[in-house]
């Protein structure tokens, strides 16, 4: 009964996100609550199309050109993977570990990352690169910002799934304030603009009743 409740309450809340309104958190960032089931087919399916692109390309802990280890595990599809390592931060066609090709990427997100960029104010969004994070109970992202793409003038739409994550959204300058939202599995987040290059990270994740990882697309482009 405890599990049902669960379940039920988890439902509710996604129902209500749905019905929320979008949320501007700064000119160029746009919260859409639900937004992967008003703007697309829901989420569900993206669970085995996971598994589906870590069969081909393992999910890794990557080092930062520091030496550091990542908490949060990684992997990639699309005709570009983002990759880091002593030899620093890139984008490269073909997974270090196997070198052959990222997996593909579905029809249906790209049509997704492309109405979602679109409610933001940013049309004709076509995503080269998808940077697949799992984060587990503990996994956190520091603030950092996303600037290793040729061109800077598209957005980065991010995807959310499982376990909702405390997202921090900075400004330009690594010590101003910072925004503190929570986002749920199936919630879009879009930053493009004057917010596209705002310092952003996740705080360090709670365990909760929607399992036990959470998984976050950002879809990119990454190529001129």
């Amino acid at each position: 009964m405890a599990r049902l409740t669960a379940l039920d309450n988890a439902m509710g809340d996604l129902f209500s996100r749905e019905e929320a309104p979008d949320r501007w958190l700064a000119p160029g960032a746009l919260h859409l609550p639900g937004g992967a089931t008003r703007l697309g087919p829901g989420s569900r399916w993206l669970h085995a199309w996971i598994d589906a692109v870590s069969a081909r390309a393992p999910f890794r802990h990557m080092q930062t050109p520091g030496g550091q280890t990542m908490s949060v595990a990684m992997t990639n599809a699309g005709p570009l993977g983002w990759v880091s390592d002593r030899q620093g931060y890139r984008y490269s066609p073909l997974d270090p570990l196997s070198h052959v090709p990222w997996p593909p990427l579905p029809p249906e997100l790209l049509e997704l990352a492309r109405r979602g960029a679109e409610a933001a104010g940013f049309a004709g969004f076509v995503p080269d690169a998808c940077l697949i994070n799992r984060y587990e109970p503990g996994a956190r992202m520091s603030l950092h910002q996303d600037r290793d793409e040729a061109d800077l003038n598209h957005p980065i739409v991010s995807l959310s799934l499982g376990l909702g994550a405390e997202f921090l959204l900075g400004g330009l300058g690594r010590r101003d304030p910072v925004q503190r939202l929570i986002l749920h599995g199936g919630d879009l987040l879009v930053l493009g603009g004057e917010a596209r290059l705002r310092f952003h990270g996740v705080a360090p994740l709670k365990a909760g009743a929607e399992g036990e990882v959470r998984f976050n697309l950002t879809l990119r482009r990454a190529a001129p």
